[in-house]
């Protein structure tokens, strides 16, 4: 690990399966299950821009997202269920440096999965993928510091806090800061404990 790395033109994200997850390649199907999910106030409550409320900013997100991943920039991924292959999160690493083996890493999850190790599931294949396969040396996360379970998500993978960012965001009026996350490739923890899988109640 460690080494330099070149991203390819592709015109489709690589596949990837987990243990009850699928990263797939984002489909035109998927635009309504996208805007749910970003219009949702529980998944947006600490991100960089407030939620949605035109099926439109899908359609353009989706856009984005692909010319993205065509330049190289961007590998993003669409979390679907194995049984189903229906979209219930996205992941995205992004921002990627081949010079400085260096990516940040974005994901977004459907709040009823929540609390059942999926978040960790699908992160552990992201970052499995970036650090084996395209070699980075460094992968990024940019939190919300009051996002207390985002933040021990990151932790549990290896994520070492590194700083915190004052007043970096605003957000439909709300001042925000940003706990910058870093994660080097030795450092990634990458079998889950027994805390990472919740156990459903009866």
């Amino acid at each position: 690990m460690g080494g330099p790395f070149a991203i390819s033109v592709e015109k489709v994200a690589p596949t990837l399966e987990s243990a009850r997850l699928r990263l797939r390649a984002y489909r035109a199907d998927d635009v309504d299950a996208i805007f749910r999910l970003y219009s949702d106030p529980r998944v947006m409550r600490y991100w960089s821009f407030p939620p949605w409320t035109d099926r439109a900013q899908a359609e353009a997100y989706l856009q984005r997202a692909l010319g993205e991943m065509a330049e190289g920039r961007a590998l993003p991924w669409a979390i679907a269920n194995l049984a189903d292959d229906k979209l219930v999160g996205t992941t995205t690493l992004f921002a990627l440096d081949g010079v400085q083996g260096r990516a940040e890493i974005g994901y977004s999850l459907d709040p009823k999965l929540q609390g059942q190790g999926m978040a960790s599931e699908m992160l552990r294949t992201a970052l499995s993928y970036g650090f084996d396969i395209l070699r980075l040396r460094r992968i990024e996360a940019d939190v919300d510091p009051r996002n207390t379970p985002s933040c021990r998500l990151l932790e549990r993978l290896g994520f070492r806090l590194e700083g915190l960012l004052r007043a970096r965001w605003r957000v439909a009026g709300e001042i925000c800061d940003t706990a910058l996350y870093g994660l080097l490739a030795p450092e990634f923890v990458r079998e889950p404990r027994p805390r990472d899988v919740a156990v459903a109640a009866p």
